[in-house]
């Protein structure tokens, strides 16, 4: 992420500029942050999971509702909006009461994995996100290897499980399902 040169913004400030340059932007205490380009295994990764995330809570007839990347997190505890590569929320959807386009309460956050953001996804990122109190996992998944970690909340701790290898599956059991990594890692050259 670069950082672009405004300071000390409003909320309502970050919110035009984000309407009038069609440009999505993290917003963290007053400062804004472009979001960057991915790459092939990037968004082929994020539009798997997504895909079988929704045909599996489909088949469930679960009232879970996958979002991509399009969707803005506002946290409120830390005065931060972001954008998950992917998150699903159960149940009713709650709604900023500062921007009506972003949810306050994901059970599930996923992030695709890139060299520029891999320190901050497992760092700053998830020190946000643990502020949200749906959140019940949150996912890491690599692109360069099939490889991902899964941080479940057991009371105030998480518990940090690693996959590997593209015969395994991923639980994740705040959804009550289960998916292939191959079918998360198809048409991705590792």
């Amino acid at each position: 992420m670069i950082a672009k040169n405004l300071d000390n913004l409003s909320i309502s400030e970050y919110i035009k500029i984000e309407q009038q340059t069609d440009t999505k932007y993290e917003y963290h205490n007053g400062s804004i942050y472009a979001m960057a380009g991915g790459t092939l295994n990037h968004g082929l990764i994020c539009g798997n999971i997504f895909g079988e995330i929704r045909t599996a809570l489909k088949h469930k007839k679960s009232d879970c509702k996958v979002m991509n990347s399009e969707i803005k997190l506002h946290v409120k505890e830390k005065n931060s909006f972001l954008y998950p590569d992917t998150m699903i929320v159960c149940g009713e959807i709650e709604k900023s009461q500062l921007e009506s386009n972003a949810v306050t309460n994901p059970v599930v956050i996923i992030e695709v994995l890139s060299k520029s953001t891999a320190n901050y996804d497992r760092g700053d990122k998830f020190f946000f996100y643990r502020q949200i109190d749906s959140l019940q996992e949150y996912i890491l998944i690599e692109q360069d290897k099939a490889q991902i970690e899964v941080y479940k909340k057991k009371g105030d701790l998480w518990k940090i499980t690693r996959i590997a290898g593209v015969d395994n599956f991923l639980p994740i059991s705040s959804l009550n399902i289960k998916l292939k990594l191959e079918d998360i890692y198809e048409n991705i050259e590792l």
